[in-house]
């Protein structure tokens, strides 16, 4: 079946079963490999992408479902939020292994106010519990958009 989405700003059709789960059309059919496999059920949140702005758990949502939808994985992640999110990441040495990172940053850059970071994050699991590293990520990033003053990533 094919299957029209905006994947990173980029118009994209793919010839796929419609339930096949969006986080392997996303690393298999489009090589984009910044998401990554976790758990398979939604519990760990490394494959989270921003589907309509919204942070969506990949692993377990059909790529028929987002038919017509715009997804954004880390590769494709900008603006103002996005760029707070890593250079805070960066600037506090967050990831030890760097596996979940890609799931954390793309449920941070989605929440950025402080009454939710703590319960929007509970869902993505850090196997090196770099948590109180993310949270203070989180907040500096928040920190930077109030001012105005987000810093470019380190490339």
């Amino acid at each position: 079946m094919s299957i029209k989405l905006t994947v990173n700003g980029e118009a994209r059709e793919l010839e796929v079963d419609p339930d096949m789960p969006l986080l392997w059309a996303i690393r298999d059919h489009l090589q984009l490999t910044g998401t990554k496999f976790g758990c398979g059920m939604a519990l760990c949140g490394a494959c989270t992408v921003h589907i309509d702005g919204q942070p969506t758990r990949s692993c377990v949502t059909p790529v028929s479902a987002v038919q017509d939808r715009r997804v954004t994985t880390i590769e494709g992640l900008s603006g103002t939020a996005g760029q707070a999110v890593q250079s805070a990441w960066v600037s506090l040495n967050v990831p030890q292994c760097g596996y979940c990172q890609s799931g954390q940053i793309m449920s941070a850059a989605a929440l950025l106010s402080d009454a939710d970071i703590d319960s929007a994050m509970a869902g993505n699991i850090c196997r090196c519990a770099t948590y109180v590293r993310i949270r203070s990520a989180i907040h500096q990033a928040a920190d930077t958009l109030a001012a105005g003053t987000a810093a470019p990533t380190k490339g």
